[in-house]
């Protein structure tokens, strides 16, 4: 099925699929005054961030799972040549200086700052700054 430029032209200016018999150029000539944009309701993520209590019923199902956290020291960009080039002993620097706080990602999201401390012997962060709960929601929706 072949279509002139017009006919396609009129398909996409009316919005609507080629009837079965390939009459697309009356149809969008018809239907062009009778469709209305569709309209939604805004939604207002600011207006409901409901904080909910860590005993509230409603997260008891939430309890058991488990997510992966981890704790991001620093970040830097290296050329690959430079990345096969590290061996044992081999030093990368990091954008971050040693007194600037570590982040706490929880399944890839920064929930958290904090410093690194030691007991006995493993390492452990303690939590100095929490993020925002509504900083928390924007960036589950990123």
């Amino acid at each position: 099925m072949t279509m002139t430029q017009e006919e396609i032209d009129a398909l996409i200016s009316s919005g609507g699929l080629d009837d079965d018999n390939g009459s697309s150029g009356s149809r969008a000539e018809s239907n062009s005054s009778s469709m209305d944009s569709p309209s939604f309701p805004d939604i207002d993520f600011q207006g409901n961030n409901t904080i909910y209590s860590p005993l509230d019923p409603k997260l008891e199902l939430l309890y058991d799972l488990q997510l992966p956290v981890s704790i991001e020291l620093g970040r830097t960009n290296m050329l690959i040549r430079d990345i096969l080039r590290l061996g044992r002993g081999s030093v990368v620097e990091f954008d971050k200086l040693v007194s600037e706080p570590v982040d706490v990602l929880i399944n890839g999201k920064k929930v958290a700052e904090g410093e690194v401390v030691v007991i006995d012997k493993h390492f452990g962060i303690r939590v100095t700054t929490l993020v925002d709960p509504s900083e928390r929601l924007r960036g589950m929706r990123k």
